[in-house]
């Protein structure tokens, strides 16, 4: 039986990802240093709770595993990719990883899991889903409410421009320009945002279809479904994307709906994310 992944609330020191501290963080890391190095506070020009939460966030994004920069980090990061985020697409890539990956939980139980049963939500409201989410055996003692509260905030900042405009640095949250999310009547409900179906370049979407696969030759309409949440488009225009990369791809990858069982096939040579995903920069 496989072990339940107990979620995780914290790790990121309070810190909302800014937009410049994967680069730095990737940089730092690719030069041969150590998140633990007595001068990081000093070569990363932050301090040391930032370091702590840049160090986090490249985990959380799937840009690192046990400190080593992965093949979507040396992809994305190094020169010839979007080593400053300035493609919207790029974005897309890393929102994909941090719900998918689950290393910060609560982006998963967000835009996955609250968004199946509703499509607007305050704190008070995402917090008691969380809690009710950890009421189970798997989960016992994972649920403080203030670290809970305070990783609600966290997102808020990570996908929400603030409601003031006193200062420029509440902007720099990462996920801001996807417009996922937005404030009701300037208030404290949101609300999640339709995603038009070209929004998202097709091989980002494929990247994400491939990684979501595995080893596995095909993919449920359950996983299809999370992909479509994944990239707030409803379930019908996701597949119109799907359908578009059929026409690219036709011999290996094919969209079914036979005998109503809907998935996605994979047939012949299995294609590489990682060669998708260069292929996207290198267009």
């Amino acid at each position: 039986m496989a072990t339940v992944k107990r979620y995780c609330f914290s790790g990121h020191e309070t810190f909302y990802c800014k937009s410049l501290w994967l680069k730095k963080g990737y940089d730092f890391r690719y030069e041969g240093n150590t998140f633990n190095q007595e001068d990081a506070v000093v070569k990363l020009g932050v301090g040391k709770n930032m370091v702590a939460s840049i160090r986090f966030w490249l985990k959380a994004f799937g840009l690192t595993v046990e400190d080593i920069p992965t093949d979507i980090a040396n992809i994305v990061l190094h020169n010839e990719g979007d080593p400053f985020l300035e493609d919207s697409n790029t974005l897309w890539l890393l929102h994909y990883l941090l719900v998918s990956n689950k290393i910060s939980s609560i982006y998963h139980l967000l835009f996955v899991e609250y968004q199946r049963e509703k499509k607007e939500f305050d704190r008070d409201l995402l917090q008691n889903f969380i809690k009710r989410r950890c009421n189970v055996p798997e989960q016992k003692n994972v649920y403080n409410e203030n670290t809970v509260k305070k990783d609600i905030g966290v997102l808020l900042h990570n996908y929400l421009a603030p409601k003031s405009l006193s200062s420029v640095e509440d902007f720099t949250g990462i996920m801001i320009s996807l417009n996922l999310l937005r404030r009701l009547d300037k208030g404290e409900v949101y609300v999640f945002n339709e995603i038009a179906e070209n929004a998202v370049d097709y091989l980002i979407v494929l990247f994400a279809i491939l990684d979501t696969a595995g080893d596995e030759t095909t993919i449920s309409l359950d996983k299809i479904q999370e992909l479509a949440l994944t990239f707030g488009m409803p379930f019908t225009k996701f597949i119109e994307v799907v359908r578009k990369i059929e026409t690219k791809y036709p011999k290996q990858i094919h969209y079914s709906e036979t005998s109503g069982v809907r998935n996605i096939q994979f047939t012949g040579a299995k294609l590489d994310k990682y060669k998708i995903l260069r292929q996207y920069y290198n267009q």
